[in-house]
């Protein structure tokens, strides 16, 4: 693994970074294949939505740069890139510091590999999240603690991925993934109205759905309609679609999500 800060390779973080204090801050991760960041104007539309809303004084130019840094000491950058935008180090207390917002890249290099599906086990997690101020809602923030305890469930129950409710008893997404459900015939997804995270992924399927006339309707996904679901999916940018074939010990119909998969060409993602 290799991290830079603001461009500059580095070995350690400062002790007063609002980081590390306060979850000051958003991120993003993606894949990186050939050099280039896939799905990259996606993760820097929400990165630019979220640097507007939490008021963060950042140069997203340093995302290129960062990547020549990178290329300096690597043939070829293939693997995952976790993006961080921190407030930087600032004094006790929540007071916003004046100066601008540090950069963070995180390289984390893999094999090269093909977009594909996968098949899974999941089930409902029995732990709900809360309900986000509305000015957070949709954002990769850094305060995830929701996201560990759901996946310390989700690993107890030996599930790869699981359907997360909210307070108000509306299915919400996945543990670090969006998801689209098929109820009745009818592709769903949840309707990101009080919590959730606007995935890259999500947005680009949605959109592919939309060129192929694929009706997916976005609405409020109750949670006495699960006994319904007859197909489910999750989808994140490092993964476009993890197949649940089990749900809470019934078989759900696995060749919808195969069907769908093939037709948005999901294996190919645009840069």
């Amino acid at each position: 693994m290799l991290c830079l800060r603001n461009a500059q390779i580095v070995n350690n973080i400062d002790l007063l970074d609002r980081a590390f204090h306060y979850g000051d801050g958003c991120f993003t991760t993606a894949r990186i294949r050939h050099n280039r960041i896939e799905l990259a104007e996606r993760h820097l539309a929400r990165l630019r939505m979220s640097q507007q809303k939490l008021s963060l004084d950042v140069d997203l130019g340093l995302i290129t740069k960062s990547l020549a840094v990178l290329l300096e000491s690597e043939t070829a950058l293939n693997g995952t890139l976790k993006i961080v935008l921190s407030r930087g180090i600032g004094q006790r207390g929540y007071s916003l510091p004046d100066h601008p917002a540090d950069l963070w890249m995180f390289y984390y290099p893999q094999a090269v590999s093909e977009f594909s599906y996968e098949q899974i086990q999941s089930g409902v997690l029995q732990q709900a999240i809360g309900l986000s101020m509305p000015n957070l809602v949709g954002l990769k923030t850094l305060n995830r603690l929701e996201q560990v305890l759901l996946k310390q469930e989700a690993d107890l129950r030996a599930w790869p991925e699981a359907l997360v409710t909210n307070v108000q008893g509306a299915i919400v997404e996945g543990v670090s993934s969006n998801c689209f459900i098929r109820i009745n015939n009818q592709w769903v997804t949840p309707k990101l109205r009080y919590n959730g995270v606007f995935g890259v992924m999500r947005a680009e399927i949605m959109q592919r759905m939309q060129e192929q006339q694929i009706v997916c309707q976005q609405r409020d996904v109750e949670i006495d309609e699960i006994p319904h679901i007859d197909s489910l999916f999750f989808c994140n940018a490092l993964s476009p679609m993890k197949i649940a074939t089990q749900f809470e010990q019934r078989a759900l119909n696995v060749d919808a999500c195969i069907e769908l998969f093939n037709r948005l060409r999901l294996n190919q993602m645009s840069y």
